[in-house]
Order: structure tokens, then sequence, then C-alpha cells
């Protein structure tokens, strides 16, 4: 049987209700995003996406994009044309990440962390920010997102799982039987 494919717009809706359903008085929350790990032509992230999102649930204080030393200059300036704060690093990216979200555990003034990663290495991040009081977001993408990670927050959000939903071809003629029965009606 052949697959016809339809894009799904209400997914960016249904995430939004589901966030803001979530939200009882108005949390600060730091957002931090896996550069290397998330941004990449394969999954298309849309940053303002994630913005909105985010700021369904509440608002954003500290949003910082971790990049390595060979992320170009148009990709850093889109990022801050966003209104994020591309952080550059010649080491590890999941190391400063993770350190910046260490201290976003301990800021008193931000009440919920919000990751978007793929990467199981910040499900440690994770448990820790829980164990401080915070609330937890993980984003991430398929394919190679950690069950692990998506099982250790308390809000998980898959952007691209079901980008399009898979429709069965319908034979030209029984589609057109169908259509005049709804046309008899």
């Amino acid at each position: 049987m052949a697959i016809k494919r339809s894009i799904n717009f209400g997914k960016l809706q249904k995430i939004k209700k589901y966030i803001s359903s979530r939200k009882g008085e108005r949390r600060r929350v730091g957002l931090l995003i896996d550069g290397p790990n998330m941004l990449r032509k394969e999954f298309n992230i849309n940053l303002h996406e994630i913005r909105e999102i985010i700021e369904e649930y509440g608002s954003i204080k500290v949003a910082r994009v971790f990049l390595n030393q060979y992320a170009g200059d148009k990709l850093v300036e889109a990022i801050e044309n966003q209104g994020f704060e591309p952080i550059i690093t010649s080491g590890d990216v999941d190391v400063r990440m993770a350190v910046e979200a260490m201290e976003i555990i301990y800021n008193d003034s931000i009440d919920a962390l919000a990751l978007v990663t793929r990467d199981a290495d910040f499900k440690a991040v994770l448990k820790k920010a829980m164990e401080m009081g915070k609330e937890t977001i993980i984003i991430g993408a398929e394919p190679g997102f950690s069950a692990a990670l998506k099982n250790s927050a308390d809000i998980s959000i898959v952007l691209n799982q079901e980008d399009f939903e898979e429709v069965p071809e319908v034979p030209e003629e029984r589609l057109e039987e169908s259509l005049s029965l709804k046309q008899a009606d």
C-alpha cells in the first residue's frame, strides 16, 4: 500500500497549549541550547518556535546557545538576531553547557531549567535540577533523542516526532466515490 504524507500543522499549537496548561504562576526560565547537537539541517530547528514554546511556560531570563569554535559567523549572527546569547567554546560544548546549567540550578532567581539537546549526558543535570526544586523541560529531536533524557524531565518535548502523519493513499476511483457520496448528503 502506498503512503501519502501530509504536514501536521497543529503540532506547535498543541505543544503550546500543553505547556500553558502546566503553568501556575509565571515562572522564570533558564533556556540552554546544545548547538552542535540540535542546530543541524536534518532537524530544521527553529529558535523562534523554541522561544514561543518556553514563553508559554514562563518568562525567559537566560537564553543561551552553545557552539563550538567551528560555528560560522552567519550562524552566530542568526542566533543573536533571535535574541539568544551565543556562547562559543574551544573545548567540549557539553561541559560548558553543564557548568552553565549548574549555575542556573543554584540561582534562586530562576524557577525552571529548559535544555534543548538529545544528549543523555545531561540526565545528571536534570536530576540535580529536580533535586534542587527546579522544574525541568527537555526539548529534543529524533532520531537519537535519548529515552533516558526524555524520562528524566518534568516536561519532555520532541520537536520533529510527527512532522508528517502517515495517511493511506486512496485510489482515485475510491476518492471520486467518496467525494460524490459527500456531495449527495
